[in-house]
């Protein structure tokens, strides 16, 4: 089997861009390929997954890839194969991006936001917004406020199921909080908004967003529900918001995944970084906070130090280190534990958000479907691993963790289409990859092709079983 040496020594007879080629080769195509190729195996965070638990030869994949684009007439024709490359992997934070291009091969510059549409320039944008399944669910009664997180009552039997949905975990899907915020903070839509701006105008997003779910949460338990059920299908993900969501939820105490990490100079800056503030923090600290901050900022020099051996031919070493939690150095604090304390989000990421632990404290279900993904499959993780609440619906699409900071880009040298691999690893309880989704503990057998009428037929079916399963795991 070739491997990428033998892949870059048929590339080396060849220079010419795709973008720039008089007569078609498919040199410049190969020369990316093997860049592609070498990026995934330096790069990626779920080599390990992709290999052993999903048993896909990542040699092979790129062999055949190689030889169609050898056969390969022309651009578009190349595209594809390297499309369909990427399509293979399964992965939903793996991702190729093409340079928009004129039949001129012109780059083009993408037209701005108007100078008028403030919250479109900050990414607020309503269509990342999706009904979900459970409105369509018999003898569904709206309950509460519905402009953030539509809720409701369903009954089922002789009980009164609470039901969330939350389309996203994030406020970004919702234009009213970016409008809200902008009135709030009485800055004007019309001007442009600099780093200050934006961070208050996010800040306030998410109190608010934290606000209307601990509210609906409340409404629904005023309106008699005794089971809640979260709609986190169609579910694209967001942020670290994710767990302080959780823990609202959640009727029990939560402790987060365990996180790794590639090993590499973007991990090290990170490390380094907080390293640096964590030691600066603890100057202006005392007693047993400075203690602390010193035990935590040795941990993340050690991290540092992970991050920074490289793996070489011969040495026993995975790609991947481990180093602390999806919420930071610590996975397990009670809200407000670090309330006042200037450093809380950087050793406890969620700190920053205005959340209360357990403002629902019945039996808990989760609805996810196949397109249930990243942030969201994180949500859904972290309750089922603490036996906080009972996964129905079909598996999950499988992203797991993404790109920190940025991430770890790689722009192909001749097409210019840039390559997005995952930097981060998420491990469940078990320890195995989260980015292989999450299975339902009860399953519905819905698809995603099926109507929305369907698909809560199936959910109702299924439904007595999760509320049941949920009762038990309460009292347990």
């Amino acid at each position: 089997m070739r491997s990428i040496a033998t892949v870059l020594s048929v590339v080396s007879l060849a220079a010419a861009s795709p973008a720039i080629s008089q007569s078609w080769s498919s040199a410049p195509w190969v020369a990316d390929l093997a860049q592609a190729h070498q990026a995934f195996e330096t790069r990626y965070a779920n080599l390990d997954w992709l290999e052993h638990d999903r048993g896909l030869d990542l040699n092979g994949l790129f062999n055949r890839a190689f030889d169609r684009l050898q056969a390969a007439q022309s651009d578009e024709e190349a595209r594809k194969i390297i499309e369909r490359l990427v399509e293979r992997i399964g992965d939903g934070h793996v991702a190729i991006e093409w340079r928009r291009l004129t039949p001129h091969h012109q780059k083009v510059d993408v037209p701005q936001a108007s100078k008028h549409d403030a919250c479109g320039k900050l990414g607020f944008d309503e269509s990342r917004s999706s009904p979900g399944i459970t409105m369509a669910l018999p003898g569904y009664r709206a309950v509460g406020d519905p402009s953030l997180f539509p809720s409701g009552i369903v009954p089922v039997k002789n009980r009164q199921i609470g039901v969330i949905r939350i389309s996203g975990f994030e406020p970004q899907g919702r234009l009213s909080v970016c409008h809200a915020a902008f009135k709030a903070l009485q800055y004007p839509r019309d001007q442009p908004c600099d780093d200050k701006c934006q961070d208050s105008i996010f800040a306030w997003s998410y109190d608010r967003f934290t606000r209307a779910l601990e509210e609906q949460v409340r409404a629904l338990r005023a309106s008699g529900a005794t089971v809640l059920l979260i709609d986190i299908t169609d579910n694209g993900g967001g942020t670290e918001w994710a767990e302080a969501a959780a823990r609202i939820v959640s009727p029990k105490p939560l402790t987060s995944e365990a996180r790794g990490f590639v090993r590499g100079t973007h991990w090290m800056s990170q490390w380094a970084e907080l390293h640096a503030q964590l030691v600066a923090a603890a100057a202006s600290a005392k007693g047993q906070d400075r203690n602390r901050l010193l035990q935590w900022a040795d941990t993340a020099a050690q991290y540092c130090k992970e991050a920074e051996r490289s793996c070489v031919a011969g040495q026993v070493c995975d790609l991947v280190a481990r180093g602390g939690y999806a919420t930071g150095l610590v996975g397990n604090a009670r809200a407000g534990e670090f309330a006042g304390k200037v450093w809380a989000d950087l050793v406890f990421g969620i700190a920053q958000f205005p959340y209360h632990d357990s403002v629902w404290s019945g039996p808990l279900v989760v609805l996810v479907d196949d397109q249930t993904w990243s942030a969201a499959e994180q949500f859904a993780a972290v309750l089922q691993d603490n036996g906080a609440a009972v996964i129905v619906g079909t598996r999950t699409g499988g992203a797991g963790c993404g790109h920190t900071n940025g991430g770890t880009p790689t722009v192909l040298k001749n097409s210019r289409a840039t390559l997005e691999l995952p930097d981060c690893v998420r491990f469940r309880a078990d320890g195995s990859n989260e980015v292989a989704g999450i299975i339902p503990d009860v399953l519905t057998g819905m698809r995603a092709t099926d109507g929305q009428a369907t698909k809560a037929k199936l959910i109702a079916k299924h439904l007595t079983q999760a509320i049941d399963m949920a009762s038990n795991q309460r009292e347990d």
